[in-house]
């Protein structure tokens, strides 16, 4: 708890077996209330380890994608009441350390979601972000804030949190199932008058962090460009697009079941036993 709000950690993993441990250890327990994780059918030991962790698991029949992962870690958080949600990767690329920065920037009531940044400072290149990857973040950024009319230091960070509201309110449902959804829902935030805080925070790129292809950034980058054309389309009143109606938020909120089976959701620390969700479809 921290001012009353009840704060849940969401990770996203896709064979992190070798990094989990490390990342669950150095959260600050003393706010976090509960921790989630959604497998996305892993090959390695994520689940079994998450089993040994008593962290609360979530499993994907299949690979469904890394937006298919947090829409499912966003509903199932939002099912245990959370106020505030943070998503860390279970990679330990991000210090678990800033969750409570991150959980204060939105307990405060300043903002409403509230980004790790690793540009602001001089972390990125320090941390072993690749050159190339640092350019094209960059540009995509200056791009999107002036397509935007907004002034993030950076719109891809994995490190992020979200206040009850907004996850309630956006329609992220319509969002991409792949890498995409970062950024198509922040840009959503933006779109809906959402106020958006960052903080810096070092960030590690080693053999075990998890990294996209190059050829998977070339298309997430034309994706992040695509999504600001659509945000500017709007506001100036020339085309609609699923992404920013909020009709389609209300009615994937109505759409969350909340009398899932007990089968499907172990009860986190409180039992060693990790049972499989059905299939996210």
């Amino acid at each position: 708890m921290l001012n009353e709000k009840k704060i849940v950690v969401v990770m996203p993993a896709y064979n992190a077996a070798r990094t989990l441990r490390q990342t669950y250890e150095g959260l600050p327990f003393d706010i976090v209330d509960e921790v989630l994780l959604v497998d996305d059918s892993s090959s390695d030991e994520t689940v079994t380890l998450a089993r040994e962790l008593n962290v609360t698991t979530f499993q994907h029949k299949r690979n469904l994608g890394y937006g298919r992962n947090q829409k499912t870690c966003y509903r199932e958080a939002l099912k245990t009441g959370a106020d505030i949600v943070i998503m860390l990767h279970p990679d330990y690329q991000y210090s678990p350390k800033l969750v409570t920065s991150l959980a204060g920037m939105i307990g405060s009531g300043h903002y409403d979601v509230a980004l790790g940044s690793r540009i602001l400072g001089i972390g990125a290149l320090e941390g072993g972000m690749p050159l190339y990857k640092f350019i094209s973040n960059r540009f995509l950024t200056a791009v999107q804030n002036l397509l935007i009319g907004y002034k993030l230091s950076e719109y891809h960070t994995g490190f992020r949190a979200f206040s009850r509201q907004v996850l309630e309110s956006l329609p992220v449902e319509e969002n991409s199932d792949d890498f995409l959804f970062d950024n198509e829902i922040l840009v959503q935030a933006i779109y809906f008058n959402y106020q958006i805080g960052e903080i810096s925070c070092p960030t590690k790129y080693f053999a075990e962090a998890s990294s996209i292809s190059f050829k998977r950034s070339v298309k997430y980058g034309l994706g992040v460009l695509w999504t600001s054309l659509k945000f500017r389309i709007q506001k100036m009143g020339l085309a609609r697009f699923r992404l920013f109606d909020p009709e389609r938020g209300v009615r994937s909120q109505r759409s969350i079941r909340l009398d899932q089976p007990k089968e499907n959701r172990d009860a986190g620390r409180n039992t060693n036993a990790v049972k499989k969700a059905r299939e996210t479809l």
